[in-house]
C-alpha cells in the first residue's frame, strides 16, 4: 500500500483469508449488533433510487448513461402493457440485447411484472425466430424495422407462418409503409408502432384497434400518464401538425444522466426535450420528422428527411435508406441518400431521381449524391447510426 497510496481496498475472490469475498459479505455481523434495525432497514434502497445505469444507443453520437429508478421504470411498464393486453397468459419473444432498453425493460422486467414466460434471442436470426414462436408459442415481440422485415421475407419464402404471434411491436424509426403493408398479411399479425427514448421508454404507441395505416403514418399517441407537446425553439408550444421539438413529461422521464448533468434537457416543469422532431395530429398521434441532429438544411430551407427516405423504401431495390448531410461551401449542407440494395437487386442516382421526381418530390429536396453499401452501421438493437453514415461521406 506505501508504493500506491491511492489504493484503499483489495478484495481476494475465494474463501480463503480475511480478504475473501465471503468474508467481505459476511462480516461484520451486523445482526449482532445493538442497533442492527436501523444498521440494515438503513441500507434499505428505495423505490426511487438508481437501480439502473443503461446507456443510449449512440445514434447521434456518444452514448450517455442513463439514470433510472424502479418507479421511472414501472411507470412505464404497467401502461405500456395495459395498452398492449398483455398479461400472464403471454409468452414475450425478445431479441433485442438486455444492455438496451427494449430488452431490459420489455423482455426481462416486463415478464417478471407479468408472471410470463420470456424466451430471449441471444443474435437475432429470423429462421430462429420462427422456430422459437412455434415452439413456444410466442404471442409478443418488440424490435426494430430491420427485425421485421426480415421475418415477413423468411415468412413469406419458407412458407412456415407463426400463428400464435399476435402483435409486433416496431419502434427505433418510422416503419416504411410497404413493410407494414407486407408484414401484417404476411404474418397475420398486429403491427403497432411505437416511439420512446432509454430516456423514458416506449411512451407512445397505436392502438391494437387502429386501423393499419396508424402504423404507417404515425409513431402513436401517448400512454396513460403521458404528456407530450411540441414546441418552437423558444419553448412555445405549436398548433396542430407544425413541426418542432417533442418534449415529453411522463413519470416514467430518467433521473439525468450518469456525471453529464448539464445534458439533462429537462426544464422546472418537468418537460424533457427528446431532441427530435416531431408534429401531432386533431387526435394527439406524433410522428416522428427527424432527430434535430438529422436536420439537413440546404440553402435556408430544411429537407423533410424522414418523408424522403420513406418515399425510397417504396423503391423496389431498397431495403434499407438513410438521408444524411454533407457540408457544402455554398448552400451550407447537401443531401446524400445512403442505400441499402435487395439481393439480386441494384440502384443508380440516375434511377434513384427519377423515381423520386415520378412522386413528385420538389426538386430541392432530391439527394444530390448516392452511396450505395453492402450494410447499414448499426446498434445491436438495429437502428442506423447516421453519425457513422455522416463521417464516412466527409471523409470519401
Amino acid at each position: 500500500a506505501a508504493k500506491v497510496p491511492s489504493l484503499q481496498h483489495i478484495i481476494a475472490i475465494g474463501d480463503d483469508g480475511p480478504s475473501g469475498f465471503e468474508a467481505l459479505l459476511s462480516e461484520p455481523a451486523w445482526e449482532n449488533e445493538p442497533d442492527a434495525k436501523s444498521i440494515l432497514t438503513g441500507s434499505r434502497p428505495s423505490a426511487d433510487d438508481v437501480t439502473q445505469l443503461i446507456y443510449t444507443s449512440g445514434t447521434t453520437g456518444e452514448p450517455k448513461g442513463v439514470m433510472h429508478s424502479a418507479n421511472t421504470l414501472y411507470s412505464n411498464i404497467l401502461p405500456y402493457a395495459e395498452r398492449l393486453n398483455l398479461d400472464s397468459n403471454d409468452v414475450v419473444l425478445m431479441a433485442s440485447p438486455m444492455a438496451h432498453q427494449t430488452g431490459f425493460m420489455y423482455g426481462l422486467m416486463m415478464p417478471v411484472v407479468l408472471g410470463c414466460p420470456a424466451v430471449i434471442l441471444d443474435v437475432w436470426d429470423a429462421p430462429t425466430a420462427i422456430s422459437i414462436v412455434n415452439n413456444y408459442g410466442a404471442t409478443f415481440t418488440m424490435a426494430s424495422t430491420p427485425f421485421l422485415a426480415d421475418l415477413t421475407e423468411t415468412v413469406a419464402s419458407s412458407g412456415t407462418g407463426v400463428p400464435s404471434l399476435s402483435t409486433f411491436l416496431c419502434a427505433g424509426a418510422p416503419i416504411p409503409g410497404p413493410l407494414v403493408e407486407r408484414a401484417q398479411p404476411t404474418l397475420g399479425t398486429t403491427i403497432v408502432s411505437a416511439w420512446g427514448m432509454s430516456e423514458n421508454g416506449a411512451i407512445t404507441t397505436t392502438m391494437l384497434d387502429d386501423d393499419p395505416s396508424r402504423a404507417i403514418e404515425t409513431d402513436g399517441c401517448p400512454l396513460p400518464g403521458v404528456e407530450v407537446r411540441i414546441a418552437d425553439d423558444d419553448g412555445n408550444t405549436l398548433p396542430t401538425g407544425d413541426i418542432g421539438r417533442l418534449l415529453a413529461r411522463a413519470c416514467s422521464n430518467f433521473g439525468g444522466y450518469l456525471k453529464r448533468p448539464h445534458l439533462n434537457a429537462t426544464d422546472a416543469d418537468g418537460w424533457f426535450d427528446t431532441g427530435d422532431l416531431a408534429r401531432v395530429d386533431d387526435k394527439g398521434y406524433i410522428r416522428i420528422t427527424g432527430r434535430s441532429k438529422d436536420v439537413i438544411i440546404r440553402g435556408g430551407e430544411n429537407i423533410p428527411v424522414v418523408e424522403i427516405e420513406n418515399l425510397l423504401y417504396r423503391h423496389p431495390s431498397v431495403a434499407q435508406v438513410a438521408i444524411v448531410a454533407y457540408p457544402d461551401e455554398r448552400l451550407g449542407e447537401r443531401a446524400c441518400a445512403v442505400i441499402v440494395a435487395k439481393p439480386d437487386s441494384s440502384i443508380d442516382f440516375d434511377g434513384m431521381i427519377e423515381f423520386l421526381t415520378s412522386e413528385r418530390v420538389a426538386k430541392n429536396y432530391l439527394p444530390e449524391r448516392l452511396e450505395v453499401l453492402d450494410a447499414m452501421p448499426t446498434t445491436p438493437s438495429g437502428k442506423i447510426q447516421k453519425f457513422k453514415l455522416r463521417d464516412m461521406i466527409v471523409g470519401a
